[in-house]
């Protein structure tokens, strides 16, 4: 599989998002997945299926060194010392003695951003994750963690599909070599009916949704993580590394960003205007 270099990680470039997925169902899935060909689990303690995931990476023929797995902090578990707790709950509900990836899952403003970048930093010399990145943060204040942070961050995970503009977001991550890790890429499958998406489909005999991960991971630097309840589409969504999108085809699925859709807005978020 192909993977996005960043500040030192190999980030594989399609993995399994896990959000809402949840005990036998969850763990399933992610036994599947690996024993598919995924080498990349997306989970977070938000999630309440970390011990689901821990379980389906020991069901799996795959050995753990083989995978990369991500785990979050929730928003209100960044201050100093709540966040190397919540850490070692998320290795203790997933069974291992380190994550590959951990992240903040959301900023927030209650907490100085300094102490919670000191805290992530803590937490992987302390050799509870391999590398260390934020989700969901903007631009300003990515370039603030980056400058706070005494190891590398290696990327921001945010919602990125063909109706959501990130160019801006990905010129930033780009230019400080790290990852932007899409959630939602399909955006929930509002785009699969669109002309642009079916018209490139239909010339590579592949199906929609292949064609707009395709998009996802032929851009530099991006990793797409779809969530799926289907253990059909496993396979469908990790078949995508044998064709490629011309140049034309790209420019007219990226066009349809003037939707400008961000389907994941909760009340605890920070403002994304003009991000």
């Amino acid at each position: 599989m192909h993977h996005v270099k960043a500040n030192g990680a190999a980030i594989p470039a399609l993995g399994l998002g896990t959000f809402t997925l949840k005990d036998a169902t969850c763990r399933d899935m992610v036994a599947r997945a690996l024993d598919t060909g995924y080498r990349h689990v997306d989970t977070a303690a938000m999630y309440g299926n970390e011990e689901a995931v821990g379980e389906g990476l020991r069901q799996a023929r795959t050995p753990r060194d083989d995978v990369f797995v991500t785990t979050k902090v929730w928003f209100t578990d960044i201050a100093p010392g709540d966040l190397e707790a919540s850490a070692e709950a998320s290795l203790r509900r997933l069974g291992l003695d380190h994550v590959d990836l951990l992240l903040i899952h959301w900023p927030n403003p209650a907490i100085p951003l300094a102490e919670s970048i000191g805290a992530l930093n803590r937490a992987q010399a302390r050799g509870l994750a391999r590398h260390i990145g934020v989700s969901n943060f903007n631009r300003s204040m990515l370039a603030e963690a980056v400058a706070l942070s005494d190891a590398p961050l290696v990327c921001n995970q945010v919602e990125y599909h063909p109706q959501l503009n990130q160019t801006s977001m990905l010129a930033e991550l780009r230019r400080r070599e790290m990852a932007l890790v899409a959630y939602c890429p399909l955006g929930r499958g509002e785009t699969l009916s669109d002309p642009a998406v079916v018209a490139a489909a239909r010339a590579h005999g592949k199906t929609a949704g292949q064609v707009i991960l395709r998009w996802q991971v032929q851009q530099p630097g991006v990793v797409a993580i779809p969530r799926t309840s289907n253990p059909d589409r496993l396979a469908e969504n990790l078949d995508i590394f044998d064709f490629e999108l011309s140049a034309s085809e790209m420019e007219a699925i990226s066009a349809l960003r003037v939707a400008g859709r961000r389907i994941c807005d909760y009340p605890f978020d920070l403002s994304w205007e003009g991000d």
